[in-house]
Protein backbone atom coordinates (compact mmCIF):
# COMPACT_ATOMS: atom_id res chain seq x y z
CA UNK A 1 0.00 0.00 0.00
CA UNK A 2 1.27 3.46 -0.88
CA UNK A 3 2.07 5.47 2.31
CA UNK A 4 0.51 8.61 0.84
CA UNK A 5 -2.90 6.98 0.33
CA UNK A 6 -5.34 6.94 3.23
CA UNK A 7 -7.31 3.72 3.40
CA UNK A 8 -11.00 4.27 4.08
CA UNK A 9 -12.85 1.25 5.38
CA UNK A 10 -15.90 0.45 3.28
CA UNK A 11 -18.02 0.44 6.43
CA UNK A 12 -17.68 4.23 6.62
CA UNK A 13 -19.30 4.68 3.20
CA UNK A 14 -22.54 2.84 4.01
CA UNK A 15 -25.57 5.04 3.23
CA UNK A 16 -27.42 3.72 6.27
CA UNK A 17 -24.67 5.05 8.55
CA UNK A 18 -24.91 8.55 7.10
CA UNK A 19 -28.71 8.51 7.02
CA UNK A 20 -28.84 7.36 10.64
CA UNK A 21 -26.39 10.07 11.68
CA UNK A 22 -28.37 12.76 9.86
CA UNK A 23 -31.68 11.68 11.39
CA UNK A 24 -30.23 11.41 14.89
CA UNK A 25 -28.54 14.80 14.51
CA UNK A 26 -31.79 16.43 13.43
CA UNK A 27 -33.73 14.75 16.23
CA UNK A 28 -31.19 15.80 18.86
CA UNK A 29 -31.03 19.31 17.46
CA UNK A 30 -34.81 19.68 17.69
CA UNK A 31 -34.95 18.12 21.15
CA UNK A 32 -32.26 20.45 22.46
CA UNK A 33 -33.13 23.50 20.35
CA UNK A 34 -32.59 26.07 23.15
CA UNK A 35 -29.05 24.73 23.57
CA UNK A 36 -28.49 24.85 19.80
CA UNK A 37 -29.72 28.44 19.71
CA UNK A 38 -27.37 29.42 22.55
CA UNK A 39 -24.43 27.76 20.79
CA UNK A 40 -25.24 29.57 17.55
CA UNK A 41 -25.55 32.95 19.26
CA UNK A 42 -22.26 32.34 21.05
CA UNK A 43 -20.49 31.54 17.80
CA UNK A 44 -22.03 34.61 16.14
CA UNK A 45 -20.55 36.81 18.88
CA UNK A 46 -17.13 35.18 18.52
CA UNK A 47 -17.08 35.34 14.71
CA UNK A 48 -17.60 39.01 13.77
CA UNK A 49 -16.37 38.43 10.20
CA UNK A 50 -19.26 36.03 9.50
CA UNK A 51 -22.00 38.51 8.57
CA UNK A 52 -24.58 35.95 7.46
CA UNK A 53 -24.16 33.60 10.43
CA UNK A 54 -23.68 30.59 8.14
CA UNK A 55 -20.41 29.51 9.74
CA UNK A 56 -21.85 29.96 13.22
CA UNK A 57 -24.82 27.80 12.24
CA UNK A 58 -22.55 25.04 10.96
CA UNK A 59 -20.32 25.19 14.04
CA UNK A 60 -23.34 24.96 16.35
CA UNK A 61 -24.24 21.63 14.70
CA UNK A 62 -20.87 20.04 15.52
CA UNK A 63 -21.80 18.83 19.05
CA UNK A 64 -25.00 17.29 17.69
CA UNK A 65 -23.11 15.53 14.91
CA UNK A 66 -20.67 14.09 17.43
CA UNK A 67 -23.51 13.00 19.71
CA UNK A 68 -25.33 11.40 16.77
CA UNK A 69 -22.16 9.53 15.80
CA UNK A 70 -21.96 8.16 19.34
CA UNK A 71 -25.65 7.22 19.44
CA UNK A 72 -25.55 5.56 16.01
CA UNK A 73 -22.45 3.62 17.01
CA UNK A 74 -24.06 2.40 20.22
CA UNK A 75 -27.29 1.56 18.43
CA UNK A 76 -25.48 -0.46 15.79
CA UNK A 77 -23.45 -2.30 18.42
CA UNK A 78 -26.44 -3.18 20.56
CA UNK A 79 -29.31 -3.65 18.09
CA UNK A 80 -27.62 -4.23 14.75
CA UNK A 81 -26.81 -2.17 11.69
CA UNK A 82 -30.35 -1.92 10.36
CA UNK A 83 -31.73 -0.21 13.46
CA UNK A 84 -29.79 3.06 13.33
CA UNK A 85 -32.03 4.59 10.67
CA UNK A 86 -35.25 3.33 12.28
CA UNK A 87 -34.36 4.65 15.71
CA UNK A 88 -33.10 7.88 14.13
CA UNK A 89 -36.45 8.37 12.45
CA UNK A 90 -38.22 7.83 15.77
CA UNK A 91 -35.85 10.31 17.44
CA UNK A 92 -36.46 12.83 14.66
CA UNK A 93 -40.25 12.62 14.99
CA UNK A 94 -40.07 12.73 18.80
CA UNK A 95 -37.73 15.72 18.79
CA UNK A 96 -39.93 17.54 16.30
CA UNK A 97 -43.07 16.93 18.34
CA UNK A 98 -41.29 18.06 21.51
CA UNK A 99 -40.17 21.27 19.79
CA UNK A 100 -43.69 21.96 18.51
CA UNK A 101 -45.11 21.45 22.00
CA UNK A 102 -42.45 23.66 23.56
CA UNK A 103 -43.13 26.47 21.09
CA UNK A 104 -46.89 26.14 21.58
CA UNK A 105 -46.41 26.35 25.35
CA UNK A 106 -44.28 29.48 24.98
CA UNK A 107 -46.86 31.06 22.69
CA UNK A 108 -49.71 30.23 25.07
CA UNK A 109 -47.76 31.67 28.01
CA UNK A 110 -47.02 34.87 26.12
CA UNK A 111 -50.68 35.29 25.08
CA UNK A 112 -52.09 34.94 28.56
CA UNK A 113 -52.88 38.31 30.12
CA UNK A 114 -52.34 39.25 33.77
CA UNK A 115 -56.13 39.26 34.23
CA UNK A 116 -56.26 35.53 33.38
CA UNK A 117 -53.77 34.76 36.14
CA UNK A 118 -56.00 36.37 38.79
CA UNK A 119 -58.95 34.08 37.97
Amino acid sequence: MDPGVIAVPWEMIRPSLWAGMALWCLGLMWAFSPLQRQLQEGWERQLPFDQTGALASLLSLAPFLLASLLVVGLTELSLGKSWAVSCGLIACVSGGLYELGRRDGERAASRSSPEDKDR
